[in-house]
């Protein structure tokens, strides 16, 4: 798994091009993040017999049939990058937007406590959290904390160095469906990476209050023909497009090896919005 994430950094602390930190620690689940974006760890098929009975002129035969309903691989570990926010050390700093009040919120666009709104073009993130140790099942009462870049490809908190600057972060606790939703922007594209965003799971909102309680680091992939119609259709992405162009998922440093299980689906238009869902898995 590549080790770097080449972020946009803050304008008065960091290069444009900045690498990240060699991958830490992977939370609870250690060694299991070693595995390559191409999935299939711990992978699971949930399957179920039905019995039949069928009585024909006077005969009766029984008869047994297995039905695949579902299927599931763990989510990929991936690095956090250097501005995560979370208390880890990262771009030698260790920013934590998790211990203030008001970071479990579905619309991450503004600063809590603030009116002020990151522009771009709408996007509601869709996550559903499934077990592949459960069958597949869903995952109620997780927490996932969600951060992105801006339209214009820089990161909150570490670009003013302060932590009251927070948008585009936030924490939910997944629904008896296992589902999240967050109300953000489309991220922009910055150099060195394609467009992408970033996710922590943690068994509960209690305990998503520091990196070193997560479960699952992992990073979600985006459409390239839905990112580019996006970007050539608003100019509050103009800065991404040259980005966009010079770059692909296939030689992005965090994709490149795979990206099947870290892909959303996109549906919407630039007037009204988008929705991006996806459906990912850990072994809890």
């Amino acid at each position: 798994m590549p080790t770097t994430d080449l972020r946009p950094a803050p304008p008065r602390a960091f290069s444009r091009r900045h690498t990240l930190e060699t991958l830490g620690a992977f939370g609870a689940l250690g060694s299991l993040g070693l595995l390559g974006c191409g999935g299939g760890e711990d992978a699971t098929t949930a399957t179920g017999t039905t019995t039949t009975t069928t009585t024909t002129g006077g005969s009766t035969s029984t008869g047994t049939t297995t039905e695949t309903s579902a299927s599931c691989a763990v989510v990929p570990e991936e690095t956090a990058g250097p501005y995560p926010a979370d208390g880890s050390t990262a771009s030698s700093r260790n920013y934590n937007v998790l211990g203030l009040a008001g970071i479990v919120r579905s619309d991450i666009r503004t600063s809590i406590g603030s009116t002020a709104r990151a522009l771009g073009v709408p996007l509601t993130v869709e996550i559903t959290l499934t077990s592949t140790t459960r069958n597949c099942a869903a995952l109620e009462g997780y927490a996932i904390y969600l951060w992105h870049c801006t339209a214009d490809g820089n990161y909150s908190v570490y670009t003013t160095q302060s932590v009251d600057d927070n948008q585009l972060r936030g924490v939910q606790a997944t629904d008896a469906n296992g589902t999240v939703r967050f109300t953000t922007i489309v991220p922009g594209c910055y150099a060195g990476r394609v467009p992408h965003m970033h996710l922590e799971v943690y068994r509960s909102l209690a305990t998503a209050t520091a990196a070193a309680n997560k479960l699952r680091t992992t990073q979600l992939a985006f459409p390239s023909a839905t990112m580019g119609t996006i970007y050539n259709s608003s100019s509050l992405y103009s800065a991404s497009i040259r980005n966009f162009n010079s770059i692909s998922l296939a030689t992005d440093n965090i994709f490149s090896d795979g990206y099947d299980l870290e892909m959303t689906t996109m549906t919407g238009n630039t007037t009204d919005g988008y929705t991006a869902a996806i459906t990912i898995s850990i072994a809890s």
